[in-house]
């Protein structure tokens, strides 16, 4: 599947082929720091299969619970896809480090829009 995308200020571009059915939740709790929320939602993109078109990322390299360290460049954030809603996790992973309450997000008050105080 092609998709294309930016980060929230729109320097960096991109369009890459990925396959949806690899798309996954990472519970971990580097990812929960990383994105700032209860998981990170990723899909990857071989080297060959991703084009940067404007902007230049900071290359990070994360080291693993197993000590491999790995460069998190052709990890896409769902997100920042222009197609995040066609893209839909299709695993989880780190589970162990998951938040207690996001395996039911049902049971929290939910609103359309904005919520009100």
């Amino acid at each position: 599947m092609k998709i294309d995308g930016a980060c929230h200020c729109g320097y960096i571009t991109y369009v890459a082929e990925v396959d949806p059915d690899k798309a996954g939740i990472c519970h971990c709790t580097d990812c929960q720091t990383l994105s700032g929320s209860a998981f990170r939602m990723s899909v990857p993109a071989a080297k060959d299969a991703f084009s940067l078109r404007s902007g230049q990322p900071k290359i990070y390299v994360k080291t693993a619970e197993s000590g491999a360290k790995r460069a998190q460049i052709f990890n896409i954030r769902i997100g920042t896809a222009r197609q995040r809603a066609e893209v839909r996790p299709k695993s989880q992973g780190w589970c162990r480090s998951a938040r207690d309450w996001v395996m039911d997000l049902h049971s929290i008050k939910q609103f359309d829009k904005q919520r009100s105080s």
